[in-house]
């Protein structure tokens, strides 16, 4: 069984990857969306609140798949970066004060629902940041699976005292692990020495054609061990790669394997 899952942000964010994109993040997503419909495979979308009040026409057509879970990923991914590092320096908590994360929950919720009449019921941090009161607020606003961190060993989802079940993704990352964009060899170099980074899967990135390699070792390792796989996959990512490429092989063994919306790896 595998999940896949990828994250999409309203352009007005200007990430590193939209600068380095000839079209809009949400235009390179219904682009995918479209292969997947090809493959019939499934996909649970995280996206960013304001994509559902800055670009509606784009975030309706994705929303409407019938293969597309729709997932939240905060308001405005962290836009207020210094605010949300004195905090983190203050409390521990990048997220904010518990009251801001009710806002930015229950904003991002209604804002869906009403624009497309959605229900998000999954959810991923910004950058996987995932606060002291990250299960509390979710699960006050009905949120069921949060899918924050990277955690090569975990199986399936866990379930907190809160009620909500954590999920974190057990296959190598796609931006963290791969070089595109500004992401050369000698920037991520520098970030490394720099932040000190890595994750479970270690601080090495690679070329797309040796992270395929990895990614579907990755699957097929999780299911010799009876695991569920959730994986990371941006469609931006995939495009400025090399145009969804590669892309195309990792969906070809997808194809031939039971795909699921993150909700339906939560046990009965």
């Amino acid at each position: 069984m595998i999940c896949l899952t990828g994250d999409l942000h309203h352009n007005s964010l200007e990430t590193g990857n939209q600068q380095h994109c000839d079209i809009r993040e949400l235009q390179v997503a219904l682009k995918y969306l479209d292969l997947l419909k090809d493959a019939g495979v499934k996909v649970t979308f995280f996206i960013s609140g304001k994509c559902f009040s800055e670009e509606l026409n784009e975030t309706k057509s994705i929303c409407t798949s019938p293969l597309v879970e729709v997932g939240g990923h905060t308001w405005d991914c962290f836009s207020w970066t210094l605010w949300h590092r004195v905090w983190k320096k203050l409390t521990g908590s990048y997220n904010g004060p518990v009251w801001h994360q009710m806002f930015d929950t229950k904003r991002t919720i209604r804002t869906a629902f009403n624009k497309t009449r959605r229900k998000i019921v999954s959810w991923r941090n910004h950058m996987y940041m995932h606060g002291p009161n990250t299960e509390r607020v979710l699960s006050m606003y009905g949120i069921k699976v949060c899918s924050d961190g990277v955690n090569r060993n975990i199986t399936g989802p866990v379930k907190h005292p809160s009620g909500l079940w954590n999920f974190p993704i057990n296959v190598i990352p796609d931006h963290e692990h791969l070089y595109h964009a500004e992401r050369t060899p000698e920037w991520v170099e520098q970030w490394i020495k720099r932040y000190n980074w890595s994750d479970d899967f270690g601080f090495s990135s690679y070329h797309i054609e040796e992270w395929t390699e990895i990614v579907l070792d990755c699957l097929k390792y999780n299911e010799s061990r009876g695991a569920i796989s959730n994986m990371i996959i941006h469609p931006i990512t995939m495009y400025l790669c090399d145009k969804f490429k590669s892309f195309e092989k990792i969906l070809t063994y997808l194809s031939s394997k039971k795909t699921v919306f993150i909700t339906e790896t939560i046990p009965e």
